[in-house]
């Protein structure tokens, strides 16, 4: 059996949906994790934090930023600040968040970004 990428998120994402598309698309096996449903997973989320830095996994540009207390934005101002924002406020996190089979781990969806982090594909 081959390992199988995780693909967290929220269902109505446009972002997410592309991203779910072009991996069932690109046949690569994966899972949803729903936010919204399951939460944030506390052992990943440190794991993202450490890959890819509390700057990358904070969306400032969305719906629930914008609609966050200006003295909570303002309080965000390192990994402590953010981590407790991302658990408090799970849409807050940019989307998707995905662990590559390999153990990598992206934010975001692009397709040029997506076919790298897939790497080469292999027939059986």
């Amino acid at each position: 059996m081959k390992p199988s990428a995780t693909v967290y998120g929220i269902p109505n994402c446009d972002t997410v949906k592309k991203a779910r598309d072009w991996l069932s698309a690109a046949d690569v096996d994966f899972q949803f994790h729903d936010f919204k449903k399951a939460g944030v997973p506390e052992a990943d989320l440190a794991d993202w934090l450490q890959a890819l830095g509390w700057e990358a996994l904070v969306n400032r540009k969305g719906t629930t930023w914008r609609k966050l207390d200006p003295a909570l934005q303002a309080a965000t101002q390192d990994a402590s600040s953010a981590t407790a924002l991302m658990r408090a406020h799970p849409s807050v996190i940019k989307r998707p968040v995905v662990r590559w089979p390999d153990g990598r781990v992206s934010v975001g969806f692009s397709p040029t970004q997506f076919t790298a982090l897939k790497g080469p594909t292999t027939s059986d």
